[in-house]
């Protein structure tokens, strides 16, 4: 069966839908309680490091996380007050889930051009899956 519509195309389209940042402007933002950065890449990509202060929601589970009706639902989502932008690997991924979840609704979320090749590239602040945990606070 031939592809009638290519990732490049589908890519393309999602750009076109969704707002994007580049890494300047969102790194610009950080300190921002208004900004949430969400890592949509593979647990696996995950030992090179993240943004700093980046939430962690994989791909393949961006879409039942952020579903109030969902049983996996993740209450960060839930916050009308944020604006999420995602990121993946280089900016396919990520304009695409930006694109899902814009269908399921949400108004507040965006991606970043380039993704986390962009930001490393440009020296933007990054931190350790250690540096992040030992951020976190203590579950009680």
């Amino acid at each position: 069966m031939p592809i009638t519509k290519g990732f490049r195309a589908l890519v393309d389209e999602a750009m076109a839908q969704v707002t994007t940042y580049t890494v300047v402007q969102v790194q610009a933002r950080l300190s921002d309680p208004a900004v949430q950065v969400v890592d949509i890449r593979d647990i696996r990509e995950l030992n090179e490091g993240t943004v700093l202060g980046a939430f962690h929601a994989p791909r393949g589970m961006l879409e039942f996380w952020v579903d109030p009706a969902s049983p996996y639902h993740k209450k960060i989502f839930a916050d009308a007050s944020k604006e999420f932008i995602l990121f993946c690997g280089a900016g396919w991924r990520s304009a695409l889930a930006a694109k899902a979840l814009q269908e399921m609704g949400m108004t507040n979320v965006a991606h970043i051009d380039g993704g986390w090749a962009e930001w490393v590239k440009l020296g933007a602040p990054t931190e350790t899956l250690e540096q992040q945990k030992a951020r976190r606070p203590a579950k009680g």
